[in-house]
């Protein structure tokens, strides 16, 4: 029994899901004719209250898009210095929109209102770059699988409105932030101008995102996206994945964030352990008292067959997902407590 907690992608599609994906009715989606991939998009628009939405292979693939479509050329995005669409999309907002980012140093991957404030350069002062688009990720993958207070992003908006910036939200992860946080995709839809959604993760879908966002934003979100090489064909295959997670695997979530709380707990009872950030969903980050252990702790899970992301420095990364059963839990909190370093 291997035990992979690297990641949430890490799933594989569930029987119902693949016999969803083998009955799909499929056609042209590059001429808007695959009717699977059609229903997805409707659903989800009208889920978050937005006009628009538009299926994508990968979340970087959508949020690069979404810079693109809130941006020009030497503009300026403002996010946290831990934001997925800095660390980790290749450089793509340069590469692909030719804009710099400006990177607040938040709380684990979340900012306020006031940084943001202080963060926009004065659109008159032309030295520096037109500060043109507010990103925000929820929930933040550095920061723990951590969710943002809503509050907070309101008041973000309000921002935003005064200073005729753009809003986006990176909501790779939002499916588990709205069942920890009891909250709804409305809420987000009248808040963001364009939110991507990723059904790859805590969903449990072999691929697929979906930007969604106003009309007007949107209107050329298709050629950017057959830009970047995203047009695709008979891809409701896929798309019925999507339908059939966002049926059966959202609710279902809360198990994976029950799991990670108590991983979280075996965890600080640990003597090696110097500090585990606080778990709200179904991401544990974690430190280890003496970082130079971090090579022989993953060595020590790799002999049971359990795998963990290492982040460097003595810190490393669980994550929980629909693949990790109540047998491996347990098999895997046993294995913690036993080892010693």
């Amino acid at each position: 029994m291997i035990i992979d907690l690297r990641s949430d992608t890490v799933t594989k599609p569930t029987k119902g899901m693949l016999e969803a994906m083998i009955q799909a009715k499929v056609g042209d989606d590059v001429y808007k004719e695959d009717p699977t991939v059609n229903v997805l998009e409707e659903r989800l628009a009208k889920m978050f209250g937005k006009p628009k939405a538009l299926f994508f292979p990968t979340g970087t693939m959508a949020n690069q898009t979404a810079i693109k479509l809130h941006t020009n050329p030497g503009d300026q995005v403002i996010c946290d210095k831990d934001a997925h669409i800095y660390n980790y999309e290749g450089g793509g907002a340069s590469f692909n929109s030719g804009v710099s980012c400006k990177l607040l140093q938040g709380h684990r991957g979340m900012f306020t209102a006031e940084q943001v404030v202080e963060a926009i350069n004065p659109p008159d002062f032309y030295h520096s770059p037109l500060t043109a688009l507010v990103e925000v990720e929820n929930t933040a993958n550095r920061g723990g699988g951590s969710c943002w207070d809503f509050e907070e992003m309101k008041k973000i908006k309000s921002v935003c409105n005064t200073h005729n910036l753009g809003y986006h939200l990176d909501g790779a992860r939002i499916w588990n932030a709205l069942v920890a946080k009891k909250e709804t995709a409305k809420d987000y839809g009248n808040l963001f101008d364009t939110i991507s959604v990723c059904l790859s993760k805590g969903l449990g879908c072999p691929i697929g995102s979906v930007l969604i966002g106003d009309e007007t934003i949107m209107q050329h979100a298709i050629r950017i996206r057959k830009i970047l090489g995203g047009g695709m064909r008979q891809v409701g295959y896929l798309a019925a994945a999507g339908i059939y997670a966002l049926d059966n695997h959202v609710e279902r979530l809360a198990e994976d964030h029950k799991k990670a709380k108590e991983i979280g707990q075996v965890l600080n009872e640990l003597p090696f352990i110097k500090k585990v950030e606080p778990v709200e969903t179904n991401i544990i980050i974690f430190e280890l008292q003496n970082k130079t252990d971090e090579p022989k702790f993953l060595n020590k899970l790799q002999e049971k067959n359990i795998r963990l992301s290492g982040m460097g420095q003595g810190k490393l990364r669980i994550v929980t997902h629909l693949d990790y059963t109540d047998l491996m839990h347990d098999s895997f909190l046993s294995v913690l407590k036993a080892i010693k370093l």
